[in-house]
C-alpha cells in the first residue's frame, strides 16, 4: 500500500520509514524535503494536489509539549489543529481507506486519576499541548460525523463504536505515552546525564509509576492497523509495564556500567527547590519534577484486545535498554 506520513523527518517518522519502507511505498509530508532512503519523495504543505494517490495516511506533524513554557498557547492551536484539520479535510475527499492520528494521553488527562488511565475516561486535559491535541480529536469526531450524513459517504464509519458492515474508510487515533527510542533522548537526556556524570539521584523519596513506550511497540502497533482489518477507534499505546523512575536510573545506570546512586531527599525540600527552578530558569523546574516523578500508568488493554495479542512484543525494560544502549553511539 502506498503510504503518506506527515511529519515524516521527526523521530517516530523516520522510524516507520524503516519499519515499512521494504513492504510498501512511502510518501512524506513535511515542512523540509529532504532526500531520504526509504522515501519515494516528500511534499511540503502547499503541495498536496501533487501527491501521488495513497491508501494510508499517517499524520504524525504537530508541536510537542514544551516543557520549559516558552511556547505561546496560539502555537500549539495553529500547529496541532490547523495542520489536523487540513490533512484530514484532504483525507475525506482522497482515495486513501486508513487515518491514523498520532495524538497522546495528554489530551485526556495529565494527572491519573485511579490505578491507571483508560480510554474511556473523559478528557479534561489542562495544558495548551493537551487541549490542542484534544481539540484535533474533537474537529475529526464533527467532521466525520458531517461526512457521514452528506453525499460523500458511502458507507458507515464509526470511530467510537462498532461497526455494522464494511466500512470505507477507518480512522484511528492513537494516544501514545511517552515515545522513546534509538535517536531520541528526549526527557531521559537529564537523568542520562546525571548518572553519567556519577551525580546521585536526588528523587529517591518519590513513589511512583509511570508508563513509556517503546518505538518498537508503536510501529509493530501501527503496522497492524495497516495491514490488518482492525475496528476503528480510539486506542492509546504503551508498553506492559509501568516502571518507577528509581528502576529507570537502575536500568541508566547499568547501560554505564556504574553503580546507582540514589538518595531520599524530603519531598517537601525537593517542591520547594523545584519552585525557586521556576523562577530562575533551572534544570529541575517544577513542571520537569512533575514529569520526572508523577505515576503516570497507561493502559493498553484494548490496543492488545484489538490486535489479538497478549502482550506487546517488546517488554518496557528491553525497549529501555536498547533506547539507552544507544545514547553511547550519539
Amino acid at each position: 500500500m502506498n503510504i503518506l506520513i506527515t511529519g515524516i523527518h521527526g523521530f517516530v517518522g523516520n522510524n516507520l520509514v524503516t519499519a515499512f519502507s521494504k513492504q510498501h511505498p512511502i510518501y512524506g509530508l513535511d515542512i523540509v524535503s529532504p532526500q531520504k532512503d526509504g522515501i519515494l519523495s516528500t511534499f511540503r504543505w502547499n503541495e498536496l494536489d501533487s501527491i501521488p494517490p495513497v491508501e494510508v495516511i499517517i499524520h504524525l506533524a504537530g508541536k510537542a509539549h514544551d516543557t520549559k513554557n516558552t511556547s505561546s498557547d496560539q502555537e500549539y492551536f495553529d500547529i496541532n489543529v490547523g495542520l489536523t484539520q487540513k490533512i484530514f479535510k484532504y483525507f475525506l475527499k482522497s482515495s486513501a481507506t486508513k487515518f491514523i492520528l498520532f495524538s497522546s494521553v495528554k489530551a485526556v488527562a495529565d494527572s491519573v486519576i485511579g490505578e491507571r488511565l483508560l480510554e474511556g475516561e473523559i478528557p479534561n486535559p489542562q495544558t495548551p499541548y493537551g487541549k490542542s491535541k484534544q481539540e484535533a480529536e474533537r474537529y475529526i469526531f464533527n467532521e466525520l460525523e458531517t461526512w457521514q450524513g452528506s453525499d460523500n459517504s458511502r458507507g458507515r464509519l464509526g470511530v467510537l463504536q462498532q461497526a455494522q458492515q464494511p466500512v470505507e474508510k477507518k480512522v484511528y487515533i492513537l494516544r501514545p505515552c511517552m515515545i522513546h527510542g534509538p535517536g531520541n533522548k528526549g526527557n531521559l537526556n537529564l537523568l542520562y546525564i546525571l548518572v553519567q556524570k556519577g551525580l546521585p539521584w536526588p528523587l529517591g523519596a518519590f513513589d511512583n509509576k509511570r508508563s513509556f513506550c517503546s518505538i518498537d511497540n508503536v510501529s509493530f502497533a501501527v503496522q497492524q492497523l495497516i495491514e490488518k482489518n482492525i475496528e476503528s477507534g480510539v486506542y492509546q499505546i504503551a508498553d506492559d509495564e509501568a516502571l518507577s523512575t528509581n528502576e529507570l536510573i537502575g536500568l541508566i545506570a547499568a547501560s554505564q556500567n556504574k553503580s546507582v546512586k540514589i538518595w531520599n531527599i524530603s519531598v517537601k525540600l525537593m517542591n520547594a527547590i523545584a519552585r525557586i527552578g521556576d523562577f530562575l530558569h533551572l534544570p529541575l523546574n517544577g513542571e520537569r519534577l512533575k514529569k520526572l516523578t508523577e505515576s503516570y500508568v497507561v493502559s493498553n488493554v484494548k490496543i492488545k484486545q484489538a490486535l489479538l495479542i497478549s502482550k506487546m512484543p517488546v517488554s518496557a525494560k528491553a525497549g529501555m535498554k536498547k533506547t539507552l544502549d544507544s545514547f553511547k553511539q550519539i
